[in-house]
Protein backbone atom coordinates (compact mmCIF):
# COMPACT_ATOMS: atom_id res chain seq x y z
CA UNK A 1 0.00 0.00 0.00
CA UNK A 2 2.92 2.34 0.64
CA UNK A 3 3.93 2.01 -3.00
CA UNK A 4 0.40 2.88 -4.18
CA UNK A 5 0.23 5.93 -1.90
CA UNK A 6 3.64 7.04 -3.15
CA UNK A 7 2.65 6.74 -6.80
CA UNK A 8 -0.48 8.78 -6.16
CA UNK A 9 1.60 11.50 -4.55
CA UNK A 10 4.07 11.42 -7.45
CA UNK A 11 1.24 12.00 -9.90
CA UNK A 12 -0.03 14.87 -7.77
CA UNK A 13 3.43 16.46 -7.81
CA UNK A 14 3.59 16.41 -11.60
CA UNK A 15 2.13 19.88 -11.71
CA UNK A 16 5.37 21.20 -10.24
CA UNK A 17 7.31 18.58 -11.93
CA UNK A 18 12.44 17.00 -10.57
CA UNK A 19 15.21 14.68 -10.36
CA UNK A 20 17.01 13.51 -7.27
CA UNK A 21 18.41 10.07 -7.84
CA UNK A 22 20.03 7.70 -5.35
CA UNK A 23 22.45 6.96 -8.19
CA UNK A 24 25.07 4.45 -7.09
CA UNK A 25 23.22 3.72 -3.82
CA UNK A 26 20.33 1.25 -4.29
CA UNK A 27 16.93 2.01 -2.82
CA UNK A 28 16.01 -0.07 0.20
CA UNK A 29 13.68 -2.92 -0.77
CA UNK A 30 10.05 -1.78 -0.63
CA UNK A 31 10.90 1.94 -0.34
CA UNK A 32 9.75 4.58 -2.80
CA UNK A 33 11.14 8.01 -3.62
CA UNK A 34 9.51 10.66 -5.82
CA UNK A 35 10.77 14.12 -6.72
CA UNK A 36 9.18 16.86 -8.74
CA UNK A 37 10.94 20.00 -9.96
CA UNK A 38 10.18 23.21 -11.83
CA UNK A 39 12.91 25.46 -13.27
CA UNK A 40 12.21 28.99 -14.50
CA UNK A 41 14.97 30.62 -16.54
CA UNK A 42 15.96 34.01 -17.93
CA UNK A 43 18.83 35.19 -20.18
CA UNK A 44 22.01 36.09 -18.28
CA UNK A 45 22.22 39.26 -20.38
CA UNK A 46 19.58 41.35 -18.60
CA UNK A 47 19.80 44.06 -21.28
CA UNK A 48 17.83 41.75 -23.59
CA UNK A 49 14.90 41.47 -21.17
CA UNK A 50 11.64 42.97 -22.36
CA UNK A 51 9.83 41.95 -19.15
CA UNK A 52 10.41 40.05 -15.92
CA UNK A 53 8.56 37.03 -17.30
CA UNK A 54 10.70 33.86 -17.54
CA UNK A 55 11.81 32.93 -21.06
CA UNK A 56 12.04 29.21 -20.33
CA UNK A 57 10.23 26.68 -18.18
CA UNK A 58 11.32 23.13 -17.36
CA UNK A 59 9.39 20.44 -15.51
CA UNK A 60 10.37 16.93 -14.45
CA UNK A 61 8.97 14.06 -12.41
CA UNK A 62 11.24 11.29 -11.13
CA UNK A 63 10.25 8.10 -9.26
CA UNK A 64 12.42 5.28 -7.84
CA UNK A 65 11.27 2.07 -6.13
CA UNK A 66 13.39 -0.57 -4.39
CA UNK A 67 12.14 -3.76 -6.06
CA UNK A 68 14.69 -5.98 -4.28
CA UNK A 69 17.85 -5.39 -2.25
CA UNK A 70 19.81 -5.08 -5.50
CA UNK A 71 17.28 -3.89 -8.06
CA UNK A 72 15.90 -0.35 -8.24
CA UNK A 73 13.26 0.47 -10.86
CA UNK A 74 11.87 3.85 -11.80
CA UNK A 75 10.36 6.39 -14.14
CA UNK A 76 11.99 9.56 -15.48
CA UNK A 77 9.49 11.98 -17.04
CA UNK A 78 9.88 15.53 -18.29
CA UNK A 79 12.60 16.96 -20.53
CA UNK A 80 15.55 15.21 -22.15
CA UNK A 81 19.03 16.60 -22.91
CA UNK A 82 17.70 17.90 -26.22
CA UNK A 83 14.82 19.69 -24.47
CA UNK A 84 12.24 17.35 -25.99
CA UNK A 85 9.54 15.56 -24.00
CA UNK A 86 10.82 12.42 -22.28
CA UNK A 87 9.19 9.27 -20.83
CA UNK A 88 11.74 6.63 -19.75
CA UNK A 89 11.40 3.55 -17.52
CA UNK A 90 14.63 2.15 -16.10
CA UNK A 91 16.19 -0.54 -13.92
CA UNK A 92 19.41 -0.03 -11.91
CA UNK A 93 21.68 -2.61 -10.29
CA UNK A 94 24.77 -2.14 -8.09
CA UNK A 95 28.08 -3.60 -9.25
CA UNK A 96 30.69 -5.05 -6.93
CA UNK A 97 30.52 -5.77 -3.20
CA UNK A 98 27.87 -3.99 -1.16
CA UNK A 99 30.34 -3.12 1.63
CA UNK A 100 32.74 -1.36 -0.74
CA UNK A 101 33.08 2.35 0.10
CA UNK A 102 33.13 3.46 -3.54
CA UNK A 103 29.72 2.53 -4.92
CA UNK A 104 29.17 1.63 -8.57
CA UNK A 105 25.86 0.94 -10.33
CA UNK A 106 24.75 0.26 -13.89
CA UNK A 107 21.41 1.39 -15.31
CA UNK A 108 19.39 0.57 -18.40
CA UNK A 109 16.38 2.56 -19.51
CA UNK A 110 13.90 2.29 -22.36
CA UNK A 111 11.34 4.84 -23.48
CA UNK A 112 10.71 7.70 -25.87
CA UNK A 113 11.89 11.24 -26.49
CA UNK A 114 9.69 13.42 -28.72
CA UNK A 115 7.91 10.25 -29.86
CA UNK A 116 11.13 8.47 -30.90
CA UNK A 117 12.12 5.22 -29.15
CA UNK A 118 15.35 5.50 -27.13
CA UNK A 119 17.65 3.17 -25.25
CA UNK A 120 19.34 4.77 -22.24
CA UNK A 121 22.33 3.03 -20.63
CA UNK A 122 23.96 4.69 -17.64
CA UNK A 123 26.67 4.34 -15.02
CA UNK A 124 26.83 5.90 -11.53
CA UNK A 125 29.66 6.33 -9.03
CA UNK A 126 29.16 7.36 -5.41
CA UNK A 127 31.38 7.97 -2.39
CA UNK A 128 30.18 8.67 1.15
CA UNK A 129 32.35 11.01 3.23
CA UNK A 130 30.78 11.13 6.67
CA UNK A 131 28.10 13.84 6.51
CA UNK A 132 28.83 14.57 2.84
CA UNK A 133 28.93 12.64 -0.41
CA UNK A 134 30.23 12.82 -3.97
CA UNK A 135 28.61 11.27 -7.01
CA UNK A 136 28.91 11.10 -10.78
CA UNK A 137 25.96 9.99 -12.91
CA UNK A 138 26.40 9.49 -16.66
CA UNK A 139 23.74 8.63 -19.26
CA UNK A 140 23.58 8.14 -23.02
CA UNK A 141 20.26 8.63 -24.83
CA UNK A 142 20.47 6.51 -27.99
CA UNK A 143 17.79 6.93 -30.65
CA UNK A 144 16.75 3.47 -31.88
CA UNK A 145 15.68 4.98 -35.19
CA UNK A 146 18.59 7.20 -36.26
CA UNK A 147 21.29 5.95 -33.90
CA UNK A 148 22.03 9.54 -32.86
CA UNK A 149 23.21 9.77 -29.25
CA UNK A 150 22.99 12.54 -26.65
CA UNK A 151 25.18 12.45 -23.53
CA UNK A 152 24.68 13.69 -19.98
CA UNK A 153 26.99 13.72 -16.93
CA UNK A 154 26.05 15.18 -13.54
CA UNK A 155 28.73 15.74 -10.87
CA UNK A 156 27.30 16.26 -7.39
CA UNK A 157 28.58 17.26 -3.95
CA UNK A 158 26.14 17.01 -1.09
CA UNK A 159 26.27 17.85 2.60
CA UNK A 160 23.80 16.77 5.29
CA UNK A 161 23.16 19.68 7.66
CA UNK A 162 21.16 19.81 10.90
CA UNK A 163 17.71 18.19 11.18
CA UNK A 164 17.89 16.46 7.77
CA UNK A 165 18.52 19.64 5.81
CA UNK A 166 20.80 19.14 2.81
CA UNK A 167 22.99 21.43 0.75
CA UNK A 168 23.60 20.09 -2.77
CA UNK A 169 25.82 21.58 -5.49
CA UNK A 170 25.58 19.95 -8.88
CA UNK A 171 27.45 20.52 -12.13
CA UNK A 172 25.16 19.44 -14.95
CA UNK A 173 26.87 18.73 -18.27
CA UNK A 174 25.60 17.36 -21.54
CA UNK A 175 25.83 17.33 -25.30
CA UNK A 176 23.06 16.90 -27.82
CA UNK A 177 24.03 15.19 -31.06
CA UNK A 178 25.50 17.77 -33.44
CA UNK A 179 25.54 20.58 -30.86
CA UNK A 180 28.25 22.00 -28.55
CA UNK A 181 28.48 20.70 -25.01
CA UNK A 182 27.04 22.67 -22.09
CA UNK A 183 27.89 23.05 -18.40
CA UNK A 184 25.50 24.42 -15.79
CA UNK A 185 25.85 24.80 -12.01
CA UNK A 186 22.84 24.25 -9.78
CA UNK A 187 23.07 24.81 -5.98
CA UNK A 188 20.11 23.55 -3.96
CA UNK A 189 18.90 23.64 -0.36
CA UNK A 190 16.61 20.80 0.76
CA UNK A 191 14.38 21.56 3.75
CA UNK A 192 12.11 19.04 5.60
CA UNK A 193 8.41 19.82 5.65
CA UNK A 194 7.13 16.64 7.31
CA UNK A 195 8.56 13.23 8.08
CA UNK A 196 8.08 12.19 4.45
CA UNK A 197 8.09 15.47 2.50
CA UNK A 198 10.92 17.91 1.77
CA UNK A 199 11.10 21.12 -0.25
CA UNK A 200 13.86 21.89 -2.74
CA UNK A 201 14.82 25.49 -3.55
CA UNK A 202 17.80 26.55 -5.62
CA UNK A 203 19.19 28.29 -8.64
CA UNK A 204 20.95 27.51 -11.91
CA UNK A 205 23.54 29.34 -13.96
CA UNK A 206 24.99 28.39 -17.34
CA UNK A 207 28.80 28.29 -17.43
CA UNK A 208 29.46 26.98 -20.95
CA UNK A 209 27.16 26.57 -23.93
CA UNK A 210 24.25 27.84 -21.83
CA UNK A 211 23.50 31.56 -21.47
CA UNK A 212 20.57 31.18 -19.08
CA UNK A 213 20.13 31.60 -15.35
CA UNK A 214 17.20 30.46 -13.31
CA UNK A 215 15.40 29.42 -10.15
CA UNK A 216 14.34 25.90 -9.17
CA UNK A 217 11.51 24.75 -6.91
CA UNK A 218 10.60 21.19 -6.04
CA UNK A 219 9.30 18.58 -3.62
CA UNK A 220 10.74 15.25 -2.45
CA UNK A 221 8.67 12.42 -1.03
CA UNK A 222 9.90 9.18 0.57
CA UNK A 223 7.90 6.15 1.71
Amino acid sequence: MAMIRGLRLAVALAGLAGTASAGAWPREEGSLFASSLARLSWPQDTTTWTSYEPTGEYYTLYVEYGLTERLTVGLDLGRAISGGGKDVAFVRMPLGRAERRLKLAAELGLGQIEGNAVLRPGLSLGLGLGHSWLSADGLAEISLGSGETDYKLDLTWGLTLWEERKLIVQFQTGQQFGDPAFIRIEPTLVQPLTKRLKTQVGGSYGLLGDTSMGLTFGLWAEF
